[in-house]
């Protein structure tokens, strides 16, 4: 085995997962990594979180890495990145003068300890390391990772919002990483270290006016669940800090949904439920009181559908032409299907972005919202369940779903429903990418989600009195429509006008 053949793809998975797996490159980079810290036995294990292939070009991967904490028995995680190809090559150039001023920014403020270096390029490997808090798009992240800093901030964040407090604000804040991706985002939990006196605030960061946009459209629609939402509310934001280019949200407690779908109960299909209720909610939210959004159709849908799984034809030829059969006839079928007006919509609609919380559900993430079809966040909500139910081995995938409409179909347009289906079957395409190419079973997953993808398609075609152009899946479960009856509209409580 050998890089080129993994980056061209020539190899197939074998060569991706050689690359992130097997001992020698894995060795490779402890070395790198030995070779910027103060102290080589300061490194503990590199755990890989996600990876992704973008065949011809790179492999990029993301770890936390391990450090010992000097004069304690423990362990503290630091996130980097990790690139192999010519292009993650010539981004790292690219960005050289900005990532050096970065760097030595980091190594003034004490924020790269205990790492002498923050970059590590091997070319004998096309290898490029970086460690946060480096990002050359992300000029910001330093001083957000800087706890004096994040105390000044949020100090001066609470002191604008008018509202009076006695309460004494917090003097230091413990600065975690909750996703470092070079070049596309970034989230960052403050934790006062001393609870009493304030609470987890989550930092998201921006480039350009990006955060303003998404701090209005937030606002607006927590307001509007606050009026509409039936007790669903959405997380509203601190603060917009222009010269940070940041957003501030308050923490939640509670869990996302998707883990409570380990363990079905009523209580998982009552959120279930109210989840679809607010759904709903947020698509009559008026245009003149969300503001300008951009528009997102059927064709740029499928557009980015195809992007997101470029990498799948490439090491699996067969799944790739499945995929392209798929997409071409999904957008074949949306050219028969009645439309309506463009909606607000989400945009990310999924469990994971449902929170579960004593006082009820709340709505996060409003960064994707868009002017579209409002069946684009229903298919991705069913997509995602059926997502979760295949992850976590559970039955009832039909219930859930048809808990979920319960909630939102009630005073629903039908056809909007039928078209619902259809992005279903496009979406189930998309979060294919979540299949982590470093798992073993990658090829099954990946494939299992293609072939239910094929299934939605199967039954929307006979729904519609049109012949199936995909082959039948045997064992794949019989949705909630047949071609008699049609999309069958959820009765049963919850109904409302």
């Amino acid at each position: 085995m050998n890089l080129a053949d993994a980056l061209s793809g020539r190899a197939k998975l074998e060569g991706i997962q050689w690359v992130l797996l097997s001992a020698a490159p894995r060795r490779v980079l402890r070395d790198q990594l030995k070779a910027l810290l103060s102290a080589p036995n300061m490194l503990g294990p590199c755990r890989l979180r996600r990876a992704r292939f973008k065949p011809g070009r790179k492999i990029t991967a993301y770890y936390d890495v391990l450090v010992h904490i000097e004069g304690t028995e423990g362990y503290s995680a630091r996130p980097i990145t990790v690139t192999w190809g010519s292009d993650g090559q010539a981004d790292w150039r690219q960005g050289g003068d900005d990532l050096a001023e970065m760097q030595a920014e980091a190594l003034r403020q004490g924020m790269a300890a205990p790492f002498r270096q923050l970059t590590a390029e091997l070319p004998e490997w096309s290898m490029h390391v970086q460690v946060s808090p480096l990002d050359a798009q992300f000029p910001q992240l330093v001083r957000l990772s800087d706890p004096r800093h994040v105390r000044d901030m949020l100090a001066a964040a609470h002191a604008a919002s008018g509202v009076a407090s006695d309460q004494p604000r917090p003097g230091q804040y413990a600065v975690t990483f909750i996703r470092y991706r070079p070049g596309k985002r970034h989230v960052l939990r403050y934790d006062p270290l001393d609870a009493a006196k304030g609470g987890t605030v989550f930092a998201k960061l921006y480039t350009g006016e990006g955060g303003a946009r998404v701090f209005r459209v937030a606002t607006q629609a927590g307001e509007w669940l606050a009026q509409h939402g039936a007790g669903v509310t959405a997380v509203r934001p601190l603060a917009c800090v222009a010269e940070d280019r940041v957003l501030l949200y308050p923490g939640l407690s509670g869990a996302p949904l998707s883990d409570h779908l380990r363990r079905p109960s009523q209580g998982v299909a009552r959120c279930l439920e109210r989840a679809g209720v607010a759904l709903h909610a947020l698509h009559r939210l008026p245009q003149a009181v969300a503001g300008p959004l951009p528009p997102h159709d059927f064709a740029a849908e499928v557009s980015e559908t195809a992007r997101a799984s470029d990498h799948i034809p490439v090491l699996v030829p067969s799944m790739g032409a499945a995929i392209d059969a798929l997409l071409h006839r999904a957008q074949e079928l949306h050219e028969r299907l009645p439309l309506e007006p463009p909606t607000f919509t989400h945009g990310d609609f999924k469990s994971d972005h449902v929170w579960v919380a004593p006082a009820g559900p709340t709505l996060i993430d409003f960064d994707s919202s868009h002017l579209a079809d409002p069946a684009l966040d229903i298919g991705k909500f069913l997509a995602d369940l059926q997502l979760w139910h295949t992850t976590y081995d559970q039955p009832g995938l039909e219930q859930a779903q048809e808990r979920f409409l319960v909630g939102y179909a009630p005073g629903a347009p039908q056809e909007r429903l039928v078209r619902a289906r259809l992005y279903e079957a496009v979406e189930l395409v998309k979060i294919a990418r979540r299949v982590r190419l470093f798992d073993r079973d990658w090829e099954s997953r990946t494939e299992q989600a293609i072939r239910r993808a094929q299934g939605v398609m199967n039954d929307l075609e006979l729904t519609l009195g049109l012949p199936a152009t995909q082959p039948s899946l045997s064992g794949f479960q019989k949705r909630h429509y047949t071609r008699r009856e049609g999309l069958r509209q959820p009765s049963g409580k919850g109904a409302r006008g």
